[in-house]
């Protein structure tokens, strides 16, 4: 599949030419058709002048040549490059990685899969109506049963009519930023904030205001003087300093929003993750004027793989919604909304979230106690508490290339606050949700070798 998008800058057919050589280069082998161009054009829902004007190119290119009656074929021109850029390639996929400390991962085995494959059995019935489109906002029963679980733990203020399934973040923020596109133009963000959040709006050409934080979260005077009337938050648990915004901000910030007019989008971020405190209930519970838009995914508790988001909209927003061209659309399959629905509905969702909170509390304690034994009064330890990972920095100088080069010697990923926040507040960023508990003190000690290597000696 290409990702064609028709409200980017870049032209249709360069989106097109660009991902059909890569995909090319990677995938195809001499003599084999690539699809036809009217395939392309129903497919992508393109022009047949889109088209033919990307196939052009790589036909000029010496990607493909046309065969006439035979239709596209890719050429045996550049088989040394292909062949070399697929070695390159395989060697990338083939790269072994001893200890990956991504910070947004659950480890593989804490996703319940025989029960997942038990309840599909029975989901799956004559009850699934598979001729007919699906409902746009996701099947009621899903709403319904989301609707209860964030009443009950988050304290929202919603019914199962205001819920929209997603099949992401990036997808319900994707939503969000083309159905208020024609009354806001500019989008303002925590900084450092969650670099997804800011791409998406950036890429539907909304003007970013950056705004700073202070100690209890966004700064609401520069807020304020930044004249954006449409502001995300994370405000219980910051991303990525871990600030949690306590209510009396919360209070003005939701002033802010019915004296502007505006929309705050409060991304509930790692609030079921929460291993110290009990969470602040959402500040959408706090709203008496239908300014928050509530927005909570099942990647970080459940699996990431099944793509299930949601959002709880306004009524003036989820009237936009259903005017929409999208409305119709069913944005996550109908089996994986049935049974999660039915994982919900029979209890499996609570008795899951207390066993993954449980442990990844072991596995949070046990990698705080291992760094703090381990790289001891070299580290400041910026966030922790919640979530799946520790953010560090030291507290040393630190030759940052040479710990970069020294994790790829040793096969550690490592993973920095500045690459995932576009922002120049740095921080390590210490996955601990991927690994297993037995792991993890082995991973740290090999962490600490390369973490001493890099330490600059100044009085040499």
């Amino acid at each position: 599949m290409y990702l064609i998008d028709q409200a980017a800058k870049k032209p249709l057919c360069v989106q097109l030419y660009t991902q059909m050589k890569k995909d090319i280069v990677e995938n195809y082998k001499v003599g084999e058709k690539i699809p036809s161009i009217r395939k392309i054009c129903s497919t992508y829902n393109l022009s047949k002048n889109t088209v033919e004007t990307a196939y052009s190119q790589l036909v000029v290119e010496g990607f493909v040549d046309s065969i006439p009656r035979s239709g596209y074929i890719v050429t045996d021109m550049l088989y040394k490059e292909f062949e070399e850029k697929k070695h390159t390639y395989n060697e990338e996929k083939k790269e072994e990685i001893l200890y990956d400390f991504f910070p947004a991962r659950l480890s593989k085995d804490s996703f319940p899969l025989k029960l997942w494959k038990r309840i599909y059995s029975k989901v799956i019935d004559d009850s699934i109506d598979f001729g007919m489109y699906q409902e746009g906002q996701g099947e009621l029963g899903l709403r319904e049963q989301i609707a209860s679980y964030l009443i009950k733990s988050r304290g929202v203020k919603c019914y199962a009519k205001q819920i929209v399934i997603c099949n992401s973040f990036a997808d319900s923020m994707g939503l969000i930023s083309r159905l208020l596109k024609d009354e806001y133009k500019s989008f303002a963000i925590e900084s450092p904030g969650y670099h997804i959040a800011r791409k998406v709006f950036d890429s539907n050409n909304y003007k970013i205001k950056d705004i700073p934080l202070t100690k209890d979260g966004i700064d609401l005077k520069l807020l304020k003087e930044s004249k954006s009337k449409l502001v995300y938050i994370t405000p219980s648990h910051q991303y990525p300093t871990g600030i949690t915004m306590p209510i009396s901000k919360r209070q003005k910030l939701l002033e802010w929003a019915e004296e502007r007019n505006g929309y705050i989008i409060e991304d509930d971020y790692d609030s079921e993750l929460n291993y110290e405190n009990r969470p602040i209930p959402s500040l959408q519970g706090l709203d008496k004027n239908d300014r928050v838009i509530y927005i909570g995914t099942f990647s970080k508790s459940l699996s990431p793989a099944i793509r299930v988001a949601y959002m709880v909209l306004p009524k003036t927003v989820l009237e936009k919604f259903k005017n929409f061209y999208e409305y119709r659309a069913s944005r996550v399959c109908i089996t994986t909304q049935k049974v999660l629905e039915k994982f919900i509905e029979d209890g499996h969702w609570d008795r899951h979230l207390r066993k993954i909170r449980t442990l990844n509390k072991k596995k949070h304690n046990l990698m705080k106690k291992c760094l703090k034994d381990t790289l001891s009064n070299t580290i400041k330890i910026e966030s922790q508490g919640a979530g799946l990972a520790i953010l560090i920095n030291p507290k040393v100088p630190m030759d940052w290339e040479k710990l970069d080069l020294l994790a790829k010697k040793e096969k550690i990923k490592l993973y920095y606050a500045k690459e995932r926040t576009s922002d120049k507040w740095q921080a390590l960023m210490m996955g601990f949700g991927g690994l297993k508990e037995e792991e993890i003190e082995a991973a740290i000690n090999t962490f600490s070798g390369i973490w001493f290597q890099s330490i600059i000696d100044l009085k040499s």
